[in-house]
């Protein structure tokens, strides 16, 4: 039976780490607050661009008239026999469930599909460092061309599931540049048939109690403007409560901002019957702004994982800050109990030694 010495050390070990995830969820409610705000400034670009693209689509044939074929090839759909998976983790832990959750929803796409061939391209250090334990990474081999620029080619594919990439820090500081290379990596693999469909797998974060777990298709487009949702977790109302509690004690608003009249704004501009006059050619606008659409889908699914992770760390704090609260209570009425059995003890020993005179 622990002694009133060790119940005081437990209790003030306790209450030291008491502080430590008081302190990391306020930290955590911080950069969720510019989190929102990074998701929220990015979305009327997004919004913007899909208008554009509506707009053209209504000036532009997407059928070649002779051939009938599709004019631009990221619209061409084929068998899905090869496939580029994005998983967008976290780069921290302490987080609760998030970095898991997310690992599970792209293990269950990959089991789902058994008879296809994934690449997989891991953006977050907690989900690398798990894909890497369970695939292999695929293997590249220098190769240098006649103009003496050097390029990568990958080897034969061994296995079925391979790591073809991964990238490193790219949330702890979300560059736009370091996305739309990315965007066009994998455009450049689609067009040349490397793969023949692309899907994201991210936490989807409208507020601190509306966010999800989906799988999105970025490639092959169906429909500009329409996310191609494949399947999607929703969180349990538990989770929500849980999530509510957290973020009404760090001060942080459960709804976000309302942007319907802005989006409404946005959208006019691709459904007004206007003529519009352009420099270029519609077509050549068309297959120029399809790339920075991909690269749109790309930054909202990264930024909104990142509010995402932060509201998972703050709920997660707020859960270990309450659990340590209980625990000291648990340990102070216990440590009560103990040395009041002692004083009990000591003077059961006096009155017994002075009746025993």
């Amino acid at each position: 039976m622990a002694n009133v010495l060790d119940l005081r050390r437990r209790i003030r070990s306790v209450k030291n780490t008491r502080q430590i995830t008081k302190a990391m969820k306020m930290v955590s409610a911080a950069k969720l607050r510019r989190a929102q705000e990074r998701a929220l400034a990015a979305r009327p670009y997004a919004r913007m661009i899909e208008s554009v693209l509506e707009s053209l689509r209504r000036r532009v044939d997407l059928y070649d008239e002779k051939t009938g074929n599709l004019c631009h090839p990221l619209f061409l759909t084929r068998p899905e026999k090869r496939v580029l998976l994005i998983v967008v983790s976290g780069d921290k832990g302490f987080a609760g469930a998030f970095n898991a959750n997310i690992l599970k929803t792209a293990y269950q796409f990959i089991s789902g599909n058994p008879d296809k061939e994934i690449d997989i391209e891991a953006v977050g250090r907690k989900g690398r460092d798990q894909l890497r334990r369970r695939y292999p990474v695929a293997a590249y081999s220098e190769m240098t061309d006649e103009h003496g620029e050097a390029h990568r080619l990958r080897n034969a594919r061994l296995n079925k599931v391979e790591l073809t990439g991964d990238h490193p820090g790219l949330l702890v500081h979300l560059d736009p540049k370091r996305v739309e290379e990315m965007a066009h990596n994998i455009i450049s693999r689609y067009v040349h048939e490397e793969i023949d469909a692309a899907y994201i797998v991210y936490n989807e974060f409208k507020s601190v109690i509306a966010q999800r777990l989906v799988v999105e298709r970025l490639l092959p487009l169906i429909e500009v403007g329409r996310p191609q949702i494949t399947g999607a977790v929703e969180p349990t109302a538990e989770e929500k409560e849980r999530a509510a509690q957290a973020a009404i004690s760090a001060g942080i608003e459960l709804e976000p901002a309302d942007t319907t009249e802005a989006d409404e704004e946005a959208k006019k501009f691709g459904t007004s019957n206007v003529d519009y006059i352009y420099e270029q050619r519609p077509e050549e606008l068309f297959a120029g702004l399809l790339p920075q659409y991909i690269f749109s889908m790309l930054f909202h699914a990264m930024t909104e994982s990142v509010a995402a992770e932060h509201a998972a760390r703050m709920t997660a704090m707020d859960s270990a800050t309450n659990n340590a609260s209980d625990m000291i209570d648990s340990l102070t009425l216990h440590m009560n109990r103990v040395r009041q059995a002692a004083i009990t003890k000591e003077i059961i020993e006096i009155v017994s030694g002075a009746a025993a005179l």
